[in-house]
């Protein structure tokens, strides 16, 4: 394997336990890395909360404070229109069949609706995605049992879209 300037190694690829080309102009193959060291705390054991992660996300107390959080952030709504203002009477009303959909496997986010933010340079804007107010309240729920269970296997110096970390 090459070691680059910096005197990293090339990136490892994996993909089914089989070695895999790095490159095409490399020609050459990479090693494949062994899950346990991706993460820095291994001794952390899942088992029990993934197999029944769905229910724990389904909970009524999980769902009652994702809503509480969605409604406090605000926000625009989504392609549908919705407003976080509507969102509680549509839960009234759909909630077991939003609910029946995620169990069976059926649920289908909608797609996002594009807005341009204003960058801080005069005449660039940011492409952002809104989702819809019921795809941020189940998103939110996901991230509330997910965050717990899997921030403290990730490495310190891991930064990108995690809690507290800038």
């Amino acid at each position: 394997m090459n070691v680059t300037k910096d005197g990293f190694k090339d990136r490892q690829l994996h993909m089914e336990d089989y070695l895999q080309m790095v490159s095409a102009e490399q020609k050459e193959y990479a090693e494949v890395p062994v899950y346990r060291r991706i993460t820095e705390n291994n001794d952390i054991i899942t088992d029990f909360w993934t197999d029944n992660l769905l229910e724990l996300i389904l909970r009524k107390d999980n769902l009652n404070k994702a809503y509480k959080k969605v409604k406090s952030n605000k926000g625009k709504g989504g392609i549908d229109g919705m407003q976080v203002d509507e969102l509680l009477p549509c839960l009234k009303e759909n909630q077991s069949e939003i609910i029946r959909k995620i169990r069976e496997g059926k649920y289908k986010p909608n797609p996002v609706r594009r807005v341009g933010i204003p960058r801080e340079e005069k005449g660039k804007v940011r492409k952002s995605g809104m989702p819809t107010v019921v795809d941020r309240l189940i998103q939110q729920a996901v991230t509330q049992e997910l965050t717990p269970l899997f921030e403290p296997q990730f490495s310190e110096n891991s930064y990108g879209f995690r809690p507290g970390k800038k």
